[in-house]
């Protein structure tokens, strides 16, 4: 697939759109022939799993590891309770990431992100006048190796937003260690088998998202339907405001906020990597037309030139290869979600 080209970006955020005009929403974002956006729809009950228990060695983290195996194989996310960062410290995150976005416009834009690079502030990538645009503004970090760091992305106000995140960064390496040797051990593999090829070259990317008020929750997404590209996604939830949904048996569901819990997902790599057997949900982001809402997302990425592939011990007759040997699967992501595609389609085999 031919490296597609950027257009100009949008001059305007979303969130400086919805304080121009509070009762309408640009065709831009309009989606036609998808349903009512704002429908009730039925909550997901994604199973909680307890992360101490999993990297125990007691005989109660033989039960921890069936619901784990269980939970990614039928819903692809679990929610993560016991994973050793406190209730306080995660609202420091999130309170770094409110003062940041409720900064005036010209300052959050001394981190725009350039055209072409999804590093920095402002909207995801525009690569087709036709493209229907989510109600999303966005800061995208590269938080480890640290030397990928690129500062002058990384807002120096609030003072404390550098220092909380890489300590927010430290902590969830020890998560992402525990849970791929923990999906490894639920397979009967060797502990460290997912681990390796995840890589020690591995990068974590943030991405703090904001979704302003929408006035069109039936017809605007926060974020289109998709899959991730990492190997796993790490998502702090806004505390009280849903809008996370899951497609699961093709029906969408909502996903239940557990204010202490992190939402952790398999992304396609791990699907890649499990053959088949570890589900990268497709999710998408509804709008709301009363609260605005924070997340962070962490996404647990190997190295571009680490080489990604079944696992040789679960493949058999019964179950045989479904993906090729994958390399920088992320780039072929970008491309992809942008245009509404599942880039899983070309590691199929």
């Amino acid at each position: 697939m031919a490296q597609p080209i950027e257009l100009q970006p949008q001059a305007i955020t979303v969130q400086e759109l919805a304080a121009i005009n509070s009762r309408q929403v640009p065709e831009r974002y309009i989606r036609e022939g998808v349903g009512a956006l704002d429908a009730s729809f039925p909550v997901l009950d994604v199973p909680t799993i307890d992360l101490q228990l999993l990297a125990s060695s007691s005989s109660t983290s033989g039960d921890e590891l069936d619901k784990l195996r269980s939970a990614l194989s039928s819903y692809g996310c679990i929610q993560a309770i016991n994973h050793g960062i406190t209730s306080a410290f995660l609202d420091k995150l999130r309170e770094v990431a409110r003062q940041f976005f409720a900064l005036p416009s010209e300052e959050k834009k001394k981190y725009s992100r350039e055209i072409g690079s999804i590093e920095g502030y402002g909207n995801d990538m525009i690569l087709s006048e036709d493209q229907i645009l989510d109600w999303t503004d966005r800061l995208y970090l590269i938080l480890r190796p640290e030397d990928k760091q690129t500062l002058k992305f990384w807002p120096e106000n609030p003072e404390s937003f550098r220092g909380v995140l890489n300590d927010y960064s430290t902590k969830l390496h020890v998560i992402l260690e525990v849970l791929l040797k923990a999906m490894a051990r639920s397979q009967n593999l060797e502990e460290n088998q997912f681990l390796q090829q995840y890589g020690d070259q591995g990068t974590m990317q943030a991405r703090f998202n904001f979704y302003p008020i929408c006035p069109r929750p039936d017809q605007v997404l926060g974020v289109k339907p998709h899959a991730d590209g990492s190997v796993i996604t790490m998502l702090l939830p806004d505390k009280e405001v849903e809008g996370l949904q899951v497609l699961k048996d093709d029906q969408w569901f909502n996903v239940p906020i557990i204010p202490q819990a992190l939402l952790i997902n398999v992304g396609d790599q791990a699907e890649i990597m499990s053959n088949g057997i570890f589900k990268s949900p497709v999710h998408r982001v509804v709008t709301n037309s009363e609260r605005e809402r924070i997340t962070v997302a962490v996404f647990c990425i190997p190295h571009p030139d680490q080489e990604i592939q079944p696992v040789e011990e679960l493949i058999n007759e019964t179950h045989p290869r479904l993906y090729k040997k994958v390399k920088d699967y992320v780039s072929l992501y970008f491309q992809y979600y942008q245009q509404g595609r599942r880039p899983m389609e070309a590691a199929l085999i």
